[in-house]
């Protein structure tokens, strides 16, 4: 018997959004060399290895809040989360998401021994430099309170990543953007702590020919859907590598 009409719609109806996000996450990746953190995660790796446990702080501003994102479960946050619970499904994974849209790097690392004494993290991520790109603090200030919260964190004893700009129109029509890129970068080799290098990798994905509405809002800075799920991933990608890796 023919199925009717209105039933073949509802399925088309139900499929095709999930078969064009299915084909659209295809194009999310980045050249190895670009998840590379450049540093190992000790302390996580011992959680991992002797407690079973990894507990992770993701600190930052609205695009780890999850700003604009359709549903809550695309921010990179959770979807961290989701994909290391299901790379390690052995280990208790929590990431807890500290992101409060607007704030840039003094207010969060004015914030960021309360916030780490209250869930002690064996791994903070810290998601900073867009704000203050766009708000054009000085270098040396933002270099200096950079440095001071992370010597906070790091007393506390937990392993840090710092995830980098966003290569979004409203950043990359600044004359120095690059150059808060470049004070982030020396500052995680000196202190030997990870670099996610987001704004090279969104980069690269904009150079390959994906165009900004691929990745971002209407907005010309937060993230979409898309950007958000695959920055998730690929910090999945860049924190297993560390935690597995020789």
């Amino acid at each position: 018997m023919r199925a009717p009409v209105w039933w073949l719609i509802a399925v088309a109806t139900f499929f095709l959004p999930a078969m064009a996000n299915a084909q659209s996450m295809s194009l999310c990746r980045a050249k190895p060399q670009l998840l590379d953190l450049g540093a190992p995660l000790p302390i996580a790796r011992k959680a991992l290895t002797e407690r079973k446990k990894l507990r992770i702080i993701a600190l930052g501003s609205s695009s780890t809040a999850g700003y604009g994102v359709s549903n809550p479960v695309f921010a990179f946050p959770m979807q961290l989360r989701i994909g290391l619970e299901h790379a390690l499904p052995a280990i208790d994974v929590e990431v807890i998401n500290r992101g409060i849209g607007g704030q840039d790097v003094e207010e969060m690392a004015a914030r960021m021994r309360t916030e780490m004494l209250e869930n002690l993290p064996s791994l903070v991520v810290w998601q900073t430099g867009t704000n203050a790109a766009i708000r054009h603090m000085p270098l040396d200030k933002f270099e200096s309170l950079l440095r001071g919260g992370l010597t906070v964190g790091k007393s506390l004893g937990s392993d840090f990543v710092l995830m980098n700009l966003q290569y979004v129109p409203a950043v990359v029509s600044l004359t120095d953007e690059e150059r808060y890129e470049e004070v982030m970068a020396r500052v995680a080799k000196e202190t030997g702590i990870g670099l996610f290098r987001r704004f090279d990798i969104m980069r690269s994905w904009y150079d390959d020919g994906m165009p900004y509405a691929q990745f971002v809002q209407l907005d010309g800075l937060h993230l979409n859907d898309f950007g958000q799920k695959c920055i998730g991933r690929l910090l999945t990608k860049s924190i297993l590598g560390a935690l597995t890796g020789p």
